[in-house]
Parts: C-alpha cells; structure tokens; sequence
C-alpha cells in the first residue's frame, strides 16, 4: 500500500510524464521534419531556348536516367514564351539557368547584363549558309547578285558579311530579305536563293525528307572563328550557388550515357516527348551527337577571346569584354 508521499511522488511522475510526453513527440516529429527537409531535392529553374528539341538532348538524359535526381536536384525546365526572354530572365533573377547561344552572350553581356556562361550544350556552329543543290550556286562566289534570306539581323549580317569577305565580296553584293522563321519554305519555294541561319542539323535534314537537298557553306570555314552553339548562363553572382556543382556533374555524366547509348537515348527522349517522334527529329539526334561538349563544365579561355574580338571588329558589340566577364568553368576552385 502507497503511502501519501508515494502517492503525491507517482501524481507527481505521473504528472511529469504526461508533460514530457508532448515534448517528446515534438523533438520526434522536428527531427522527422529536418530529416524530410535534408532529403528533399534542391530545385532548380532552367530556361530553355526553344521548345524542346534534340539540341538539348543531354538535358533530357539527365532528366530520364535521374542523373539530376541522383545529385539531389529537381531539374524544371521550361520553354519560353518568347525566345529572347531566357537570359533576360537569369539577369533578373527570375530562374536560375537558361540555354542561350555563345553569340548572344556576348552582345548581352555588352550591353550590360550579369551573366556568365557556366557549361557549354553544343560545342561546336550548327548555323550555316545553304542553297538548293540543283542550284546554280555552287561556290560563295556565286552569290553575287543572288537574294539571301535571314530571320534576324544581327549576328547572322556578320557571318554572312565575313564568309562573302573571303571570297572578294561583301554584304552590298547580295539582297538581304527578312523571311521571318520560314528559312526552308522560302528557299524552296524560290522567293530566295540562300539562307543564312539555317541548322546544319535540322534544316539541311528537314530539306532532304522534303525532296529539295540543300548545299551548306560552314562559317567555321569561311572566316568565322569556331563558338560554342548553345550555352548555359547564370546570373554572374550566383555562379558559387553550391547546387550548380551538381549540374555540372549530372550533365556530363548524361553525356557519356548519351554518347555511349545513342539508341538507347534516343528511346528515352520519345518516351518523354511522344510527339517529337519523326523522322526529321530522328535524324536530327543523331546528327547532333558528335557536336556535345563531352566537358560541358570546362572553358576554352582563348576561344572565347577570339569570338569576342571577331564579334567587335564586325560591329556587333564594343571593345571585347574579359573572358572572365563572359564565362566560368564553376568546377574549378
């Protein structure tokens, strides 16, 4: 039998025990909660340039084999409503990443916008010069007096005026004809007799499934130092964001399984996009697979020096920017 100190001393443990209970059970579901919170993927936003294509192929992979995933990242990527719109979006702080093309990096960054090229897509031009191969053209030359359809001016005006330089010409030799984005209707239909803009992957190809073989002139080849097509870009003082590390980790990764496993990639792409499942984007997949930078994350210094210069003697920027003001391999300390 308790005694009234054993009663009051089991009243009192009782007591203690109902109000350590709750106590308990919260540090338990903290601990939970911080548990949860730890093992929860770091999201990132990713503009894309366009709607998905083939270009962006070690994206997808790293998105379907769960390279990103693996890195404790929750990769979102999205197209744009406008294609301009991504590395304006970056510099605002809107999304962390956005696909952009080397070029236009470097007027962006001319006319005052914080971004840095943090890894490279596509590592080689996909643009090009093209004309009907039962034309009359058969050489630059041969341009002289032809009509050369363009989408935008700008960048392409330089390409086009230094690959016509190296053969005795200049921009006052041709007719320039704003065809908007119908580059390969407009050719084949005759209202021009070259564009200057098209992909060597994807119009070249889109021209031979139509019955209307195209011939290409590669800048690279005419005057044009050699860029990186298509390029990731942060803002330029968040390049030390500890989740971009592992970006760079799970999109070099997908492009060895890309370049190892094409067919096996490829089937991973239509699983995902269904309605991309044609010939052309096909063929485009793998026309494309020699032109991924196999070190998306590594940085060629020199060669981004060049292109700035090439792009400011053609008067499409000012005095060349530092390269450390255009790119960052961020996996370097």
């Amino acid at each position: 039998m308790l005694t009234r100190l054993g009663h009051r001393l089991a009243a009192t443990a009782l007591g203690l025990a109902v109000i350590a209970a709750p106590a308990r059970a919260a540090d338990d579901a903290d601990v939970a909660a911080a548990k949860a919170a730890a093992a929860a993927p770091d999201r990132v936003t990713l503009l894309l340039d366009w709607f998905v294509n083939p270009d962006h192929a070690p994206l997808i992979v790293a998105q379907e084999k769960g390279f990103f995933a693996a890195q404790g990242l929750d990769v979102e990527m999205m197209a744009p409503a406008d294609p301009s719109d991504p590395p304006k979006l970056v510099a605002a702080g809107r999304v962390d990443l956005a696909v952009t093309y080397q070029p236009q990096l470097h007027m962006h960054v001319d006319q005052g916008l914080p971004l840095l090229r943090v890894c490279t897509l596509v590592a080689t031009p996909l643009d090009t010069v093209i004309v009907r191969a039962d034309g009359d053209i058969h050489a630059l030359e041969d341009l002289k007096g032809k009509r050369v359809g363009f989408s935008v001016s700008g960048f392409e005006d330089g390409v086009l005026g230094t690959m016509l330089e190296t053969v005795g010409l200049s921009l006052d030799d041709v007719e320039q004809i704003n065809v908007g984005f119908g580059l390969s209707p407009a050719l084949v239909s005759g209202q021009v007799d070259a564009i200057v803009g098209g992909y060597r992957n994807f119009e070249l190809t889109q021209l031979e499934i139509e019955g209307h073989p195209g011939r290409a002139f590669y800048p690279e080849e005419h005057g044009v130092p050699p860029y990186d097509e298509l390029v990731i870009v942060a803002h330029a003082d968040k390049t030390d964001d500890p989740r971009l590390d592992g970006f760079m980790a799970a999109l070099e990764l997908a492009t060895q399984y890309l370049i190892n496993h094409p067919r096996e990639s490829w089937d991973l792409f239509v699983a995902a996009h269904p309605d991309l499942d044609d010939d052309l984007n096909r063929r485009a997949w793998f026309d494309t697979l020699p032109r991924f930078a196999l070190r998306p994350a590594a940085l060629d210094g020199p060669r981004y020096a060049t292109f700035g210069a090439f792009l400011a003697k053609a008067g499409l920027t000012g005095d060349p920017a530092p390269v450390e003001k255009l790119a960052v391999d961020v996996r370097v300390e």
